[in-house]
């Protein structure tokens, strides 16, 4: 199971445990009596919202925080340029241009980088952040 699944599951709980409304047979209406006004709420009942809320608050700053953090590997074969390094993404079949870290990083070797894809206008860019592994030279 993946961390994303399990952060699906705990937020589907919270949610479901938070939307869950009682019901009763003896009262016509959920929330006001039959003369139309309110009836108190209890400080349970106060509390419980309060946690609630409280709690997908939090997990909502989590993920995006995580989400924001959460760095890419590139694997692929890294190339020697006029402009400096480039590496061919096996995945998508992409060349990006170098930048950032790129000490350690061996023109003509297969490596996992991990860092963030970055577009500028037509040109792509990975910002290197480190390198992950160095799988040795490319193969042609």
């Amino acid at each position: 199971m993946t961390r994303k699944s399990i952060w699906r599951g705990v937020l589907i709980a919270v949610l479901s445990v938070a939307l869950a409304a009682p019901t009763w047979a003896d009262k016509p209406r959920l929330i006001g009596t039959n003369s139309g006004a309110f009836e108190p709420v209890s400080k349970g009942a106060v509390i419980g919202i309060v946690v609630a809320i409280a709690v997908v608050v939090v997990l909502a700053v989590v993920l995006i925080v995580h989400h924001r953090s959460h760095k890419e590997t590139i694997t692929g074969c890294v190339n020697p340029g006029a402009n400096g390094m480039s590496v061919t993404d096996e995945k998508d079949k992409r060349s990006y241009a170098l930048s950032g870290n790129t000490a350690g990083v061996k023109a003509g070797d297969r490596m996992t980088l991990e860092g963030k894809r970055k577009g500028a206008g037509n040109a792509l860019v990975f910002r290197a952040k480190n390198v992950t592994r160095d799988f040795g030279a490319c193969q042609p």
